[in-house]
């Protein structure tokens, strides 16, 4: 199964692209689900209804998702509750709390892998919600991990004797039994993210403000390692109007397209003079059903041992602005910062015999020098 991520800039048209780039897929004989969180009823507008045949919809209930989740959990830490003599919640008291969204989501998009669809699309929010969203599987486990390691659930059977040494109740099992329910759920989520079969749709409105957004969440997929399948450049106005105002307008586009045009694949969907509605006005965007041939995004670790005594890791960071980048070594993990957007990443196996010895911005691709450590690296007899 194929999953495709549309989002951009706020207001820039994502639903109406998701929409369309679904039924395009649809009509062209690909079994397709379009899943949304969209909470302003933006797609049934767009869309039309009913949604037009061949083409699934689902709308994620983010406040359901909220209230079960919350309820199981109580239901799990019963004893640890009882003990406290805390009141539980009722179902009907309860209110989705910020964030909650966000991992109904990722729960959906878990859950539509495993279907018998051949596309998925997925109406993703605004840029930088949705990078937040993207990286939230991989830095929740890795949170999990180091808070309540895997490792030490094979001491659980000591707890007991151990907490009547200390004077103080140890984790209890269900605590234990939740981080490995999350853990699993996230990894699966995580592998839909990162599967090769996995590619981003950008949308924007070419002009200034939509250029910086592009520039900026180009960045950030590339950091973490998410392929940008196609750019679409939404609500393009004509040439040659006679309106000086028009004709001023298109001219600033045409300036961001052609910037566009050297570091995307781009698609122009032109501006219908009103909000599209219906399967007409989604086909006349003419966007082209995804290309999903599995493109893994490479980052290289060149040898360069016989020639300069290093390797070299090469990381592609377009639009990536040196004052504004930062590497850190932390173990056998590098936490790399540019702009708004940090990760943490596992150092490939021989880059962590290695000290990096320096680093540097060309190209839009983050070059880093790794020397041997003498002390770990093998040794050639």
């Amino acid at each position: 199964m194929d999953t495709l991520l549309v989002t951009g800039p706020g207001g820039s048209g994502r639903t109406t692209v998701a929409a369309a780039t679904a039924l395009a897929a649809a009509r062209a004989g690909r079994r397709t689900l379009l899943l949304t969180a969209d909470r302003h009823d933006t797609l049934p507008a767009v869309l039309g209804t009913p949604a037009p045949a061949g083409l699934s919809v689902r709308y994620v209930d983010s406040g359901a998702h909220f209230r079960r989740e919350l309820l199981a959990l109580q239901d799990r830490a019963a004893t640890a509750l009882d003990m406290f003599g805390a009141q539980r919640l009722d179902e009907e008291e309860l209110t989705e709390l910020p964030g909650a969204g966000e991992l109904a989501l990722l729960r959906a998009v878990r859950e539509a892998a495993a279907e018998p669809y051949d596309l998925v699309v997925v109406d993703l929010p605004p840029a930088p919600q949705a990078l937040a969203l993207l990286a939230l599987p991989a830095q929740l486990r890795r949170y999990l991990r180091r808070v309540l390691p895997p490792e030490r659930q094979a001491a659980r059977a000591l707890r007991p004797m151990l907490a009547q040494l200390a004077g103080v109740p140890m984790p209890a099992q269900w605590l234990y039994e939740t981080a490995a329910h999350w853990d699993e759920h996230l990894a699966a989520v995580q592998s839909v993210i990162e599967a090769d079969t996995t590619a981003v749709r950008l949308v924007a409105e070419p002009g200034p403000a939509g250029a910086d957004a592009v520039h900026t969440a180009g960045t950030g997929l590339a950091l973490h390692g998410l392929r940008t399948e196609l750019l679409v450049a939404n609500r393009v106005l004509p040439q040659g109007s006679a309106d000086p105002w028009l004709a001023s307008a298109a001219a600033q586009q045409d300036k961001t397209l052609a910037e566009w045009r050297d570091a995307y694949t781009l698609h122009t969907a032109a501006h219908l003079g009103r909000d599209p509605h219906g399967a007409d006005d989604l086909a006349s965007l003419a966007l082209p059903a995804p290309d999903m041939t599995p493109r893994p995004v490479q980052w290289p670790v060149e040898d360069r041992l016989a020639d300069d005594g290093v390797l070299v890791w090469r990381i592609p960071l377009p639009g990536a602005v040196r004052e504004e980048l930062d590497l850190v070594r932390r173990g056998d993990e590098l936490v790399v910062t540019t702009g708004p957007f940090r990760r943490m990443v596992p150092l490939p196996s021989a880059l962590r015999r290695c000290t990096v010895s320096g680093a540097g911005l060309r190209d839009g691709e983050l070059r880093i020098r790794f020397t041997p450590d003498p002390g770990l690296w093998p040794q050639g007899r």
